[in-house]
């Protein structure tokens, strides 16, 4: 995250061992944790200090972009060109120093806010086990078949036909009786196991405070629907790198986010799906959700999934887009994707399908 070093959060030199690393990190984590009067935020930049810092790759690759914020910042401070005059196209890139901000959204302009009762029960797909309904009524045939047998005195061979149907009967209740204490388990056990958990994976703030940015953004407002799934950094199949910066699940509806800092400007993309700035084809970043969603599309056909590429400004400005609908991947302003995103998933706020819901997970970064 821009402007928190990850060895002064831990408190320890750009020289310490693992160990020192390790020490340090228990040492605040009795103090930052959330359950003792901490603050999620602050927590969350701990556990991410800690983990680059004990991951050697990943240690190295801080400490090299470390150095060059560094030399950066050194190079800012040095003094202007005789006459006070600044270096060609300064100010007119990104600005080293800016810091986008949580961007404010009025509840009054999302259109879905007040729709959403976010105390309402979550409806678990596909329902397991066999209804209940037809279990009941032959429970109730059941005792029916048993007192009327008891009541009347039959001969034998009613006796027989009156004991078959009988032992058939309870036969069918005892296979369906456990089929629903199977289907009670499971559903047990998955509740247990992630239904009090809404979002999964920690954003890269490493290298990007726009990925964090989307993160609250995400904890802030789409929370509100119960059916709701956040998930923070996903792979393709068969890939091992971060293909997909953040994905919103709810129920059988997915959309994939790119969260990028990008120059100040209006961004809309063409009939091909290319990105566009200030009426020109955007050259100034890259970005590989067009391919997310195929192959998101394919690992899910029975999903329907949209990509949204949220652009933060690089530096003082504004960034625009307009309401494109019926593209694949749009780009969008951090209000725009609360507004319309939101307003898309609340068609059906309340259902966690359990099979795309584990497939989606499957493909958290490790």
């Amino acid at each position: 995250m821009r402007g928190v070093d990850y060895y002064e959060l831990l408190g320890v030199g750009s020289d310490a061992t693992p160990v020192e690393i390790k020490s340090a990190y228990r040492t605040l984590a009795r103090t930052m944790h959330p359950d003792v009067g901490g603050s999620d935020r602050a927590f969350l930049l701990l556990q991410e200090a800690y983990e680059t810092l004990t991951d050697p790759a990943r240690r190295a690759s801080y400490d090299s972009s470390r150095r060059r914020k560094a030399e950066a910042r050194a190079a800012a401070q040095r003094p202007r060109r005789p006459g006070g005059t600044r270096r060609p196209g300064r100010g007119f890139g990104e600005d080293p120093d800016y810091v986008p901000r949580m961007p404010r959204v009025r509840l009054d302009d999302l259109t879905w806010w007040d729709v959403v009762d976010p105390q309402a029960r979550v409806q678990y797909l596909p329902v397991l086990g066999p209804d209940a309904r037809p279990t009941m009524a032959l429970v109730g045939a059941w005792s029916l078949l048993l007192l009327a047998g008891m009541a009347v005195d039959l001969n034998a061979a009613l006796m027989a036909t009156w004991l078959g149907l009988l032992i058939a009967s309870g036969i069918a209740i005892v296979v369906l009786l456990r089929r629903h204490i199977g289907a009670h388990r499971e559903h047990r056990m998955f509740t247990a196991e992630f239904g009090d958990q809404r979002i999964f994976g920690l954003p890269d703030i490493q290298h990007e405070r726009a990925q964090l940015l989307t993160a609250e953004l995400c904890a802030k407002y789409l929370i509100r629907l119960p059916g709701v799934r956040v998930f923070h950094g996903l792979t393709s199949p068969d890939s091992e790198f971060e293909d997909v910066h953040h994905a919103v699940l709810c129920g059988r509806r997915l959309v994939l986010v790119e969260s990028k800092s990008w120059l100040p400007g209006h961004y809309t993309t063409d009939e091909k799906g290319e990105l566009w700035r200030n009426g020109h084809p955007f050259r100034g970043g890259v970005t590989r959700l067009n391919e997310g969603v195929a192959t998101f599309e394919e690992l899910l056909p029975e999903v329907e999934v949209r990509g949204a590429v949220l652009i933060y400004p690089s530096r003082a400005g504004d960034v625009t887009t307009v309401e494109q609908h019926d593209d694949r991947v749009v780009p969008m302003t951090p209000a725009q994707f609360v507004k319309d995103i939101g307003h898309w998933l609340a068609q059906d706020p309340v259902t966690v399908d359990r099979d795309v819901f584990t497939a989606v997970l499957d493909q958290l970064v490790d």
